[in-house]
């Protein structure tokens, strides 16, 4: 049974053991907003904690602020803050106490930068070998891009602010720009995907997707785009994308769930229609 996120670490028994967390100030938001929401939002606040820290604001062995008091002023939920405060745990910077709070560590203990997971590290405790180099089948692709996709599109909805919104919307530009001169592996198309997934607000998806599209074609894929492509795809497409925009821009995750939904489902069935 998993216990509500609330229980795991408790508010800090003692006010005078922390800094007490003032509400936000306008070098805060400034911060916040010209960091980029949605971007591994955890890295922004975590160098906003350690903007505090360094300011003196939080010195060295007293605690940080509550969890919930953080969360008011940085605007952002507490699962967030709980993964700035990890990552400045693996800095070194802070230490997490569960039940008592989170104590500002000595600078000699820090790191100089924060900590980048290898991803790609192979873990020498499973023998499951990693390789890129294997190109994914075309329908196994689109497959994977139906069940994840239509969520992305929705958060993309729910959690996009204008920045994310303006590369949307450029990304569809490059689109329309790829039709018009006739593009044959329409970059456009793929970043716009990728803009979308980008502002969903969760990395991981933001990863897969950056992953399945963020490179060339391979072999397969773009032999059965010359064989069976039709030649109005582009069109039907530019319009699918605009439905998909246009909820995204309205704020509306059904909608771009489904807009997302019906344009990969039709892309499928262009791609296994009888000839």
């Amino acid at each position: 049974m998993v216990r509500p996120m609330s229980r795991l670490v408790r508010p800090i028994c003692d006010p005078r053991d922390h800094a007490s967390a003032r509400p936000a100030r306008d070098e805060d938001r400034r911060y916040m907003a010209e960091s980029g929401a949605n971007r591994r939002l955890y890295q922004p606040i975590a160098q906003a904690i350690l903007k505090l820290i360094e300011a003196g604001d939080v010195p060295p062995g007293r605690m940080l602020p509550p969890e919930r008091e953080l969360s008011v002023r940085f605007g952002v939920s507490r699962s967030t803050v709980r993964e700035a405060i990890i990552a400045l745990e693996v800095m070194g910077i802070v230490e997490v106490r569960v039940g008592a709070g989170v104590m500002v560590l000595a600078p000699a203990t820090a790191r100089s930068s924060l900590a980048r997971t290898r991803l790609l590290e192979p873990d020498p405790e499973l023998p499951v070998p990693i390789d890129l180099e294997t190109e994914v089948p075309p329908f196994d692709l689109l497959q994977a891009r139906l069940l994840i996709e239509p969520e992305t599109a929705a958060l993309a909805a729910q959690n996009a602010g204008p920045r994310e919104r303006a590369m949307i919307e450029a990304a569809f530009r490059q689109n329309i720009a790829d039709n018009a001169r006739g593009s044959r592996t329409h970059p456009g198309d793929r970043l716009f995907h990728i803009r979308i997934a980008q502002a969903s607000g969760n990395s991981a998806y933001e990863l897969t997707i950056m992953l399945l599209l963020g490179h060339r074609y391979g072999d397969l894929f773009r032999r059965l785009q010359q064989l069976y492509t039709p030649q109005d795809m582009p069109g039907r497409s530019e319009h699918e994308h605009a439905a998909i925009l246009e909820a995204i821009l309205a704020a509306d995750p059904p909608r771009a769930r489904e807009a997302m939904r019906r344009h990969i489902q039709a892309v499928i069935g262009i791609f296994s229609r009888d000839t």
